[in-house]
């Protein structure tokens, strides 16, 4: 494992065009922007987001020769989004990515996702390994499926009525989101490096949620056009449908027997905040290369950033688009 030191951003230019269309994905329109030409590299965001979260690291890919393709996944942004929470298990999600890359006429790629984004670029990662022939996750673990799904493991030891993702699978969750102009720029600060040691939020201690009044508008690492985005994008599409992942993650766990206990043997990356309250709750010990390999054979390195918390590809925009260069620079691609 290596550390870097101190977050860092990234200040982004029009050299590269930036395009954005509509794709037809398995019969249902999804909101896709890409930049760049070369080997191609698909961003996962997770909630509440955004394909607009990876713009720095879709320039610094375009200018290092790769084609990045982003898209508002399902029930975000302006892509497809079913009310019903039974369709967003990752036989759903999983289904998008391969439909998009049909649509795009796209044999293979390298993913990478962030928070539940991450999650389902693992998944894809385990059921597909004929078109994600790499990964690199942020902020999220690689937990294979097991006997008991996480929400069971997480109430038998007791976190049933103080883990966060419980309050925000009930039906009515979406209002405490409400409205995106309060509640997004709580989001962004309390989950990252920014507030005092201490302060920040903790997925298991009610007192440090996630929606308390931010004392910023905007922090110091967030692009005010972002920001505006994200809520501008929330305002209109409303939270419930993005709240869906949580809803339908034990059907996930449900559906895939046939993958219990299945490893990911392709080349991966795994890079994490310090800061990031839910990285320290999975893994309150740094994790080591070697711990996590047992589940993900293809592990090419474990990355630490000091100073972030969960918004990564924010807070240490330069750090990270470094570390994604370097991965893909390791790998053998071609353009597919």
């Amino acid at each position: 494992m290596h550390v870097h030191r101190g977050p860092t951003g990234t200040t982004q230019t029009d050299a590269f065009a930036l395009q954005e269309k509509r794709v037809q994905v398995n019969g249902e329109t999804f909101h896709v922007i890409e930049q760049g030409k070369g080997p191609v590299v698909l961003f996962c965001h997770g909630f509440p987001d955004t394909a607009q979260t990876w713009r720095s690291q879709m320039l610094a890919l375009a200018q290092a020769g790769y084609r990045a393709v982003a898209l508002d996944m399902r029930g975000f942004g302006e892509s497809y989004a079913p009310a019903d929470a039974s369709l967003y298990s990752a036989i759903h999600t999983v289904g998008d990515l391969v439909g998009l890359l049909d649509a795009l006429q796209i044999s293979s790629v390298v993913v990478v996702g962030h928070d539940w984004g991450a999650d389902v670029a693992q998944r894809a990662m385990v059921m597909r390994p004929d078109r994600f022939r790499a990964m690199v996750s942020l902020s999220i673990p690689f937990l294979p499926r097991g006997e008991v799904s996480t929400w069971d493991q997480l109430r038998g030891q007791g976190f049933g009525e103080r883990y966060y993702a419980f309050a925000m699978m009930k039906p009515e969750a979406d209002r405490d989101f409400e409205p995106a102009e309060k509640t997004i720029p709580s989001i962004l600060y309390w989950l990252s490096g920014s507030p005092p040691s201490g302060t920040g939020w903790d997925p298991v201690d009610p007192a440090r949620h996630m929606l308390r009044p931010a004392p910023v508008g905007i922090t110091a690492w967030a692009d005010p056009a972002y920001v505006t985005h994200t809520i501008r994008s929330f305002t209109k599409s409303g939270f419930q449908t993005g709240l869906n992942y949580y809803r339908a993650a034990q059907e996930t766990f449900d559906l895939m027997p046939a993958f219990k206990n299945a490893t990911i043997d392709q080349p991966s990356l795994y890079i994490w905040g310090a800061e990031d309250g839910l990285c320290q709750f999975f893994h309150p010990t740094p994790p080591t290369v070697a711990e996590l390999r047992r589940l993900a054979p293809g592990l090419v390195d474990v990355i630490r950033m000091e100073n972030a918390g969960h918004w990564i590809q924010h807070e240490a925009a330069s750090l990270v688009n470094a570390e994604l260069i370097k991965f893909l620079g390791s790998l053998d691609l071609q353009v597919r």
